[in-house]
């Protein structure tokens, strides 16, 4: 199953870090960037390293933002040897460079198996976007839109429209590298759910599956939209089903539209959702 819902904790909080578990997200992820000052970074990278050593995860993915730059190297060494660590978001990715630079560190210290997910936050790393997905171990793409904003002026109206491009990009640069889909990015209004719903809503629909969150109040929301209806699922279930009985390049389905292996694939996705 595809996790919905990723909740940014901040690292130099354990009490905060003590109660997400068990907020409602399929996935954690503990942020030693913008949510930690920058004279708490020892302290928060602690304090990470060690709610880890006795952390209790369960489903709940976890997932640690690491800083950029000089401080990234020392935030992998500190969480990448934790078996409780599920892979790391990396702020500020500019350049595939960096992805392969990261790569080397991550086999250097046995950390092997780990996935990265880096975080385009301007205006060059949204247009390197396809070489970005390509890099070694990235498993999908996520946009900081905050700091977007802030390299490139634009102010996004009710609608977003302003960022339909940015985000279908993302999208398409995923697809053609072969990468899961993207995680769509924040709201940083947590108390308007109508309008996270309807934002997460159009989100979906340009093919994100999933969207991080800041605040618990937004979970349900997203959970919500990023589920199947079982309506949904019952035509996923049955069109499969039909498709690999009859073994036909074309088939009807239970609604009596003709439907092909294009269909069955998009089937096949809302199935990787179910709940």
């Amino acid at each position: 199953m595809t996790a919905r819902s990723y909740l940014y904790v901040p690292g130099d909080s354990p009490e905060k870090l003590g109660k997400a578990l068990g907020r409602g997200a399929d996935a954690l992820i503990v942020d030693l960037e913008d949510a930690v000052p920058a004279a708490g970074k020892d302290e928060a990278r602690a304090a990470v390293r060690d709610w880890l050593d006795t952390a209790d995860p369960g489903p709940v993915e976890i997932w640690v933002r690491v800083n950029p730059g000089e401080l990234r190297e020392a935030d992998v060494r500190a969480v990448a040897a934790s078996p409780r660590v599920t892979g790391l978001v990396l702020a500020k990715v500019e350049t595939a460079d960096e992805l392969g630079t990261l790569d080397a560190l991550l086999t250097g210290i046995g950390a092997e198996r780990l996935p990265v997910v880096p975080l385009l936050e301007s205006a060059a790393a949204v247009l390197r976007a396809p070489r970005i997905a390509a890099a070694p171990r990235v498993a999908r793409l996520q946009v900081g839109e905050a700091d977007l904003r802030a390299d490139t002026g634009i102010t996004p109206g009710d609608d977003e429209r302003e960022l339909l491009w940015v985000r279908s990009q993302v999208v398409l640069a995923s697809a053609a590298a072969g990468i899961d889909p993207p995680v769509a990015p924040v709201s940083t209004d947590f108390r308007d759910l109508d309008a996270l719903r309807a934002s997460t809503l159009g989100l979906a629909r340009l093919g994100y599956v999933g969207r991080a969150c800041i605040h618990p109040a937004q979970i349900a929301v997203i959970n919500d939209v990023f589920t199947p209806a079982d309506d949904e699922v019952g035509w996923a279930r049955d069109l499969v089903a039909r498709f690999e009985a009859e073994g036909s390049g074309v088939l009807v389905d239970s609604n009596g539209r003709m439907v092909d292996e294009a269909v069955v694939r998009q089937a096949r996705r809302v199935l990787v959702r179910a709940r």
